[in-house]
């Protein structure tokens, strides 16, 4: 049961991806909009005050600001296609469809209750305009609840098929059939259900804001403590996209959501300061600058033979944090060989997050510096106050050296360049450590001019064959597979001959770490299995 139950968790969260990751795209976007109509670049920057630029700016900045407003529909969506077992393209399609079948729905069952209240009266109602249809502001759960509905219709009737006269009613068109019913009555229950729901959500939002710098530790260290499950993207997502994370009036618009009301606030030359709820998004300080003094740290109690390998380990691992926000390079390095390590590092995480709501910071900072860059600096500095973020990151710079060090020497933690002599320095998985025993050769990854094919067939025997691969997935850094038998793994060959940072099993699940390259590593795999990308098997 139990593993059954982390499965579900595992490709929700996946799914949660396709959706998150095309946001942040919109809000540099309107970043960038906001640098040719900020008053002060147009102050410093003569050659900006144009109507050319300025028109641009305020173009890129309106268009993309609807997307901000329309999160509902988007999960929707990108969660029926995520957790489509095949024909992903019918899936999102019907996720649409199904959407705007419920807010009609909704609207007329609440038209017909006497329900809706006067359209001049919809702030502070409960009640929202969702692409011009009035229904229950439920905002992003919206989205989140139809898309886990239509896939789960849509994997259990995809494959259905009539004969005849009928045939033409079968698949995805069986799969809108069942949908309809399902969607009218899941309208007219939620009409009564989530008025209650939302009063609980609301209380939830006011216990964290009540707990203050508490709740906000507890979310930095939850967030770091969740890597190795995979699960962490279920901490962040509700406070960066519902009411959990803040609510605020921006230019006469209502946001929801810590990432939602900051981009309508870099778009609104009117904001002067950017909202307390950024801090939610704060988590990249870590990233940038805790985890870097860790490696330092690791770099220098290595042993003086070891240093030079170290070196080559852990510099690809420190930019790609730095500059990308892509830490599991780094803390597989500690995470399994020293959990204690981890911890810490988690609690550091939350306490730097703490910092910088004390000291005041409204930076923006997700993931890495050049998120920070492209966020801040247009801003200025009243608005965002980055160079707080910037002191604060070079004090945990110090502090996560100082106490990594400090530990590493005390209990001699086997970090990576202080393993014993017939130990290999690598990165370790949980397997190892708990087996504590040699795996597979040690001359290395393999060479960087090896085929495509050669570094899938590597994977592919890594993993037990190609029958044993039942599914495969990818997530922003992490190969997610589903295999027959896990025990069939050898993730020595996995990390010296195919470059993985780190291997993670879980029941028949198991996460392979390849970093931002994750996308390609899958596309190859899955052209070498002759395997469909679309999710079909």
């Amino acid at each position: 049961m139990k593993a059954k139950i982390m499965d579900s968790m595992q490709k929700f969260s996946k799914a949660m991806f396709v959706p998150v990751l095309i946001l942040p795209i919109a809000g540099i976007l309107i970043a960038i909009g906001n640098v040719f109509t900020n008053p002060r670049l147009i102050e410093m920057f003569g050659f900006l005050d144009n109507p050319i630029t300025m028109g641009f700016g305020s173009i890129l900045s309106a268009a993309l600001l609807p997307v901000l407003t329309n999160l509902g529909v988007i999960f929707c969506v990108g969660i029926a296609l995520g957790l489509a077992n095949k024909k992903k393209a019918e899936a999102a399609f019907t996720a649409l469809l199904g959407y705007l079948v419920f807010l009609y729905a909704m609207n007329k069952f609440m038209e017909l209750r006497g329900m809706l209240v006067a359209p001049d009266q919809l702030q502070g109602s409960g009640q929202a305009l969702v692409l011009g249809v009035q229904v229950l502001d439920m905002g992003v759960f919206l989205g989140i609840i139809l898309g886990l509905v239509v896939a789960l219709i849509h994997n259990r009737f995809i494959d259905t098929t009539f004969n005849n006269a009928f045939q033409v009613y079968g698949g995805a068109r069986f799969v809108f059939i069942v949908l309809i019913p399902v969607l009218v009555l899941a309208a007219i229950i939620l009409s009564f259900v989530w008025p209650v729901v939302q009063q609980g959500i609301d209380g939830l939002g006011g216990v964290i804001q009540k707990t203050g710098n508490f709740g906000i530790f507890l979310y930095g260290s939850l967030e770091r403590l969740l890597i190795p499950t995979g699960l962490h993207h279920l901490i962040y997502t509700p406070f960066l996209y519902t009411s959990l994370g803040g609510v605020a009036e921006v230019g006469g618009q209502v946001f929801e959501g810590a990432r939602n009301i900051y981009f309508a606030e870099i778009a609104d030359p009117a904001v002067r300061v950017l909202s307390q709820s950024v801090i939610w998004d704060a988590r990249g300080i870590s990233k940038m600058f805790g985890l870097i003094g860790a490696c330092l740290a690791m770099y220098q109690t290595a042993k003086p033979e070891n240093k030079f390998k170290v070196k080559a380990i852990l510099i690809p691992a420190v930019v790609t944090s730095f500059v990308a926000g892509v830490t599991e390079p780094i803390e597989f390095s500690f995470m399994f060989v020293a959990p204690a390590l981890f911890v810490i590092h988690s609690a550091l995480s939350g306490l730097s997050m703490v910092a910088l709501n004390i000291f005041g910071s409204r930076a923006i900072g997700p993931n890495g510096f050049i998120d920070f860059l492209l966020y801040n600096i247009p801003l200025g500095t009243e608005k965002t106050r980055w160079p707080i973020y910037l002191l604060v990151g070079v004090a945990f710079f110090f502090i996560y050296y100082f106490v990594f060090r400090f530990l590493i020497v005390k209990f001699n933690f086997k970090t990576v360049g202080r393993e014993d002599e017939d130990q290999e320095t690598k990165l370790y998985s949980k397997k190892e450590y708990n087996d504590k025993k040699a795996q597979a050769p040690a001359d290395g990854v393999m060479a960087t001019n090896a085929s495509d094919d050669q570094v899938s067939g590597a994977i592919v025997e890594g993993l037990g064959g190609a029958e044993n691969i039942k599914t495969i997935d990818n997530c922003y850094t992490r190969l997610r597979l589903k295999l027959a038998d896990p025990a069939l793994v050898n993730e020595g060959l996995l990390k010296n001959q195919t470059q993985a940072k780190g291997v993670i099993s879980n029941g028949e699940n198991v996460h392979v770490v390849y970093g931002l390259t994750v996308p390609q590593v899958r596309e190859r795999l899955e052209k070498y299995l002759g395997r469909d990308s679309g999710g079909d098997e």
